[in-house]
């Protein structure tokens, strides 16, 4: 599809069954969860999703269940990053042909790159394609921090990089983002508590892990402050934000998996060397979602 990406984008957790094995039914159902709930975009095999413990095969797996589920709804954008350049342009490639409408390439993690290796890196993924691409900046699992004036050059350089998710709390680098290079990328920021303030600074949108969560108070949240009511968009995010901040305050992928439980989706145990989460974090986070009244479903 033809299209330019904003809004609440789901990052989606992924499922596993009793024998560890992607379970492909709750896969479904998580799709179903969010796009009922209204939001402008789910994104297969981000962080939230454990993409780094996946194989190759069983990224692809998610990647054609999620576009097939998504049946066109809502944009997918599949996260095709790798430690190797040549698992990213087959992840990538697969990804297009499997009709992903974005692919969004996190820079390699584990061995220390130079800025002029990680943007040879991403030069290539986005020459593999011919879909739009979303850069991922995730510094505090890559050690390579791309700024502002950088994603700005290598936007203008390459025409299809179009996106990037900032997942750092450093919302002056977003805004210099926003403010100076909007005319070429459109931002996304990726630390959840910083949703309201993000929006409220012109952002495109955010990509949330929480969003498997509660997808209609984060839509209402987004949707009041494109109509300009910030007051409105300040009770929404109020009445939100201290799950949110429960959530974060937890190692994420657990918490994330503990609110689905709480919400009736439970999607199975993290995989391993991750720990479920500990219980009376649980119950704190099943407590919060229980008080919250129901968002109507958009």
């Amino acid at each position: 599809m033809t299209l330019q990406l904003h809004g609440v984008l789901t990052a989606l957790a992924t499922p596993f069954a009793d024998d560890g094995s992607i379970d492909q039914a709750a896969l479904r159902s998580l799709v179903d969860r969010s796009i009922d709930g209204g939001v402008h975009g789910v994104v297969a095999c981000g962080s939230t999703g454990e993409f780094s413990a996946l194989s190759g095969d069983e990224r692809r797996l998610v990647v054609e269940t999620v576009v097939d589920q998504a049946a066109g709804r809502v944009p997918v954008i599949a996260q095709t990053g790798a430690t190797s350049t040549a698992e990213a342009v087959s992840l990538s490639r697969h990804a297009q042909s499997a009709g992903a409408d974005v692919v969004m390439a996190v820079t390699p993690y584990y061995e220390p790159l130079s800025l002029d290796e990680t943007l040879t890196y991403l030069r290539t993924v986005a020459g593999s394609v011919d879909l739009p691409v979303m850069l991922y900046n995730l510094p505090v699992a890559t050690g390579v921090d791309l700024q502002p004036d950088t994603v700005g050059a290598l936007a203008r350089e390459v025409g299809n990089i179009r996106y990037l998710k900032n997942t750092t709390t450093d919302l002056a680098q977003a805004a210099e983002l926003i403010h100076h290079h909007g005319d070429v990328i459109s931002t996304f920021v990726g630390w959840d508590s910083l949703l309201l303030a993000a929006l409220a600074e012109g952002a495109a949108g955010v990509m949330a892990g929480t969003a498997n969560v509660v997808p209609s108070e984060l839509v209402a949240v987004y949707e009041a402050v494109q109509t300009g009511d910030l007051a409105a968009a300040r009770v929404a995010w109020d009445r939100v934000y201290p799950l949110i901040g429960t959530i974060m305050a937890q190692p994420f992928i657990p918490a994330v998996r503990a609110g689905l439980a709480a919400a009736g989706l439970p999607i199975g145990k993290p995989r391993a060397p991750i720990a479920e989460l500990d219980p009376a974090a649980a119950e704190r986070i099943a407590a919060l979602l229980s008080a919250l009244a129901p968002v109507a479903a958009r």
